[in-house]
C-alpha cells in the first residue's frame, strides 16, 4: 500500500538559538570613551573644563545644568572664597560641575547689600549731624551698581574668555570664567554691611581687606590658564584685571561707602552776644569807644 508520506532530504546541522550570529554595526563605545578620554585628558587633568554642547546654545537646557546645586554647594563655595590657605581656594573645587546660580546669586545679593547700606548710612550720617536733614532714597545709586556690577562680574569674565579662546587657550570654560568672577565678590558682601560704621578709617580698611581677598582669589585662579598660552603676552592681562579691581574697589568706596556727619563749627554766638554776630561786634565796638572817650575826658581833667 502506498504511503502518504514524502521523504525528505535534509543536513545533519543542528539548527539553535546558539548557531545563530548577529553583526553588530554600533561603534564600540569603550573606544569612543577612550577617545574623549584621550582628548580632554590634557584639559581634566589640570582641572579645568572645555565647553561640552549640551542642547542648543540658547535653548533652556543648555543652561539648565548649571543651575543644579544645592544651597549647601554655594554656600561651601562662597566660604571658601574668604580662605586665602584653603585647599579649595582654586577652581578645581568648581570641578567636575561648575554653576552660575551661585554666580547669580553673589551678584544681586551684592547690588542689594550696596544700596541697602548706602541707604542706611545716608540715613546715620543725617541722624548724627547737628541740623537734622531729610533723607530721600536715591534709587540712581542702584542703576548704577547693576551697571557696575553686572559689567564686572558677567560682562568683563566673558571678554576675558574671548580673549583667551583667540589666543589659543580652550582649557577654560566661558561657565568657569563668570563662576570665579561671580563667587570672587562674595567678600564684598558683608564687607558693604560694614561700611556702615561711620568712621572713615574703618571702612578703608575694609575696603583694602576686601580688595585683597577678592583680588588674590581671582590672581590665583586665572594665573595658571593664562600662563598656558603660547603667547607671553596673555599673562600681560594679569596687569589689565588688578587695574580694573582696582577700579571696582575704588568705586565702592567713593560712591557707595563715603558719607560723612555734618556737625556745627564753633560756638552759635562766638561774640558772646544774644544778638547774634552783628550786634554782638556792634556792642564792643560802642563800648570801646564809650571807654577811650571816657578815658579822653579823664586825661584833660588831670591836665
Amino acid at each position: 500500500m502506498a504511503s502518504g508520506y514524502v521523504a525528505v532530504e535534509s543536513d545533519e546541522r543542528e539548527h539553535g538559538p546558539e548557531s545563530l550570529e548577529f553583526q553588530s554595526f554600533l561603534p564600540n563605545e569603550g573606544d569612543a570613551s577612550n577617545n574623549n578620554t584621550t582628548s580632554n585628558n590634557s584639559n581634566s587633568s589640570r582641572g579645568y573644563l572645555t565647553d561640552t554642547p549640551r542642547g542648543g546654545f540658547l535653548s533652556i537646557e543648555y543652561y539648565q545644568q548649571y543651575f543644579d546645586v544645592d544651597t549647601k554647594t554655594v554656600l561651601e563655595r562662597c566660604y571658601s572664597t574668604l580662605l586665602p590657605i584653603s585647599a579649595t581656594h582654586r577652581t578645581t573645587h568648581l570641578t567636575p560641575s561648575p554653576d552660575l546660580y551661585g554666580p547669580f546669586w553673589t551678584l544681586t545679593t551684592l547690588i542689594f547689600a550696596l544700596f541697602v547700606s548706602s541707604s542706611l548710612a545716608s540715613n546715620v550720617a543725617a541722624y548724627l549731624s547737628s541740623t537734622p536733614v531729610d533723607y530721600d532714597y536715591d534709587f540712581k545709586l542702584l542703576s548704577l551698581a547693576v551697571t557696575i556690577v553686572y559689567a564686572y562680574g558677567l560682562a568683563f569674565p566673558v571678554l576675558l574668555w574671548l580673549a583667551l579662546r583667540y589666543m589659543g587657550v580652550t582649557e577654560w570654560s566661558v561657565v568657569e570664567a563668570i563662576a570665579v568672577w561671580g563667587y570672587g565678590q562674595f567678600v564684598w558682601i558683608p564687607v558693604a554691611f560694614l561700611c556702615v560704621i561711620p568712621i572713615f578709617l574703618v571702612r578703608l580698611i575694609l575696603v583694602v581687606i576686601a580688595f585683597g581677598l577678592s583680588g588674590y582669589f581671582l590672581l590665583v585662579n586665572i594665573y595658571p590658564v593664562l600662563s598656558s598660552a603660547e603667547a607671553k603676552s596673555a599673562r600681560l592681562l594679569v596687569i589689565i584685571v588688578a587695574v580694573l579691581h582696582a577700579a571696582l574697589a575704588l568705586t565702592f568706596l567713593v560712591v557707595f561707602f563715603s558719607y560723612y556727619a555734618v556737625h556745627e563749627i564753633g560756638p552759635k554766638d562766638p561774640i558772646g552776644d544774644d544778638t547774634g554776630p552783628v550786634g554782638g561786634a556792634s556792642s564792643i565796638i560802642s563800648s570801646a569807644v564809650s571807654s577811650s572817650m571816657e578815658a579822653a575826658a579823664t586825661a584833660r581833667m588831670l591836665w
